[in-house]
């Protein structure tokens, strides 16, 4: 019952080619940017669309997939949990984002499917 207190699933697109570094130690990380959409009607009964963007991080042989599977505007569901990271900017400003560390994915479009 552990794994279900902070757990996130997530299907959308990849905003942009993902980003591989890898380490002297031989780790791999891999980053992207992934927009989901929500589909609303206003009161006005128009229909709404609102884009969100999640800043996804992945490691290991997960990364090492990622590097070779996926491309910029694929269609992907990920699965992970959300990490708080603290950061202080040159001007000595705190500052705070979530990413989502994931630790699987599925393809859901071609790679050469890009919209």
């Amino acid at each position: 019952m552990n794994t279900l207190r902070n757990k996130v699933s997530l299907i959308g697109r990849l905003g942009a080619q993902p980003e591989i570094v890898k380490f002297d130690s031989g780790r791999t990380l891999a980053r992207f940017s992934l927009a989901t959409n929500e589909r609303y009607k206003s009161k006005e009964g128009d229909w709404q669309e609102v884009t969100q963007w999640h800043n996804i991080t992945a490691w290991g042989k997960t990364a090492d997939l990622i590097a070779k599977l996926l491309n910029k505007g694929q269609e992907v569901v990920v699965e992970g949990r959300l990490i708080n990271n603290t950061y202080e900017t040159k001007e000595g400003e705190k500052r705070y984002g979530t990413s989502i560390e994931i630790n699987e994915f599925l393809v859901l479009s071609p790679a050469n499917e890009n919209k």
